[in-house]
């Protein structure tokens, strides 16, 4: 026929014809339903292959779309908030502690919220270096360093928030909590996914990934950074740049030194990263190790 592109029928097409079939005892039933219709079906659990295929492919799709060929990952602690918020966590902390000094879980209240706010800079760090990138972005088509994130609050937020400072596009992988799983304000409408599985979030993460900046952060920086360290240690990803951000958090934390000695990894393991203090330093390593 003039006109027609394809020689079936899309499922939209379908999807339509099947609203408009004749209602009848066997129309009604759930078996007649298209299977991509059936959301009964589709969450079976016989067919989690067919959603996680589902989970890989639609932002894949989407990003192509938007040309976003590369990226930069930036994790980190949801719990590290701007200053002025830092602060009045801390006066709220002291106001608490004040009506019951001998209580030792307020007086532990007080201490991690003194530790929060000795940590805040590094959400203005993480604030600049999402507007370093992304400015760098914007300079070249296809768009490349695109700033990537979990999408959540603290350094997710804040590195999201310096790409949209100069209105360049950033992305956020959001996924299904029972807290701390609602977009931040600074990602791209467009580029705002959701994920029920950890496993296909994270490889979204690497697939277009060309550094991780992984900030002070809790269960998930760690478990996303020790993934990637994990993944150029074996050799199943292309080595990128990995880059600690904030050398005395990291080095307090995790003593890369004693694994060494303890012979469970490799001496040359401990070149899979760097450690950078600033943001200009840590754009300074990316672009070092890509001559842009």
């Amino acid at each position: 026929m003039k006109g027609r592109t394809k020689p079936f029928p899309t499922a939209q097409d379908d999807a339509r014809a099947a609203e408009l079939c004749i209602k009848a005892p066997q129309t009604e039933s759930p078996s007649y339903r298209l299977a991509y219709m059936d959301p009964d079906f589709i969450m079976r659990d016989e067919a989690r292959p067919v959603r996680l295929q589902l989970e890989l492919l639609k932002p894949e799709l989407i990003q192509e779309a938007h040309k976003i060929e590369s990226t930069i990952v930036v994790f980190g602690g949801t719990r590290i908030p701007e200053r002025p918020e830092a602060e009045r966590r801390l006066a709220e902390a002291e106001a608490a502690h004040s009506m019951d000094p001998e209580n030792p879980d307020l007086a532990r209240g007080v201490r991690i919220a003194r530790s929060i706010l000795d940590k805040c800079h590094f959400y203005d760090e993480a604030r600049k270096l999402g507007t370093m990138v992304s400015g760098y972005c914007e300079d070249t088509l296809p768009c490349t360093f695109v700033v990537i994130t979990g999408g959540g609050p603290g350094i997710m937020e804040a590195a999201n928030r310096g790409a949209h400072d100069i209105g360049a596009k950033t992305i956020g992988l959001n996924i299904v909590l029972p807290f701390e799983q609602q977009p931040n304000a600074y990602v791209t409408p467009e580029l705002s996914f959701q994920f029920h599985y950890f496993a296909i979030r994270k490889m979204h993460f690497l697939m277009r990934a060309r550094a991780l900046v992984a900030f002070p952060g809790g269960y998930g920086t760690l478990d996303e950074l020790f993934e990637t360290l994990t993944l150029i240690q074996t050799r199943k990803v292309a080595p990128v740049p990995v880059i600690l951000f904030g050398r005395d958090f990291w080095k307090r934390i995790i003593n890369f030194e004693a694994l060494v000695e303890e012979g469970t990894i490799s001496p040359q393991d401990i070149d899979i990263f760097q450690y950078a203090d600033t943001a200009e330093e840590a754009f300074a390593l990316i672009r070092q190790f890509y001559a842009v």
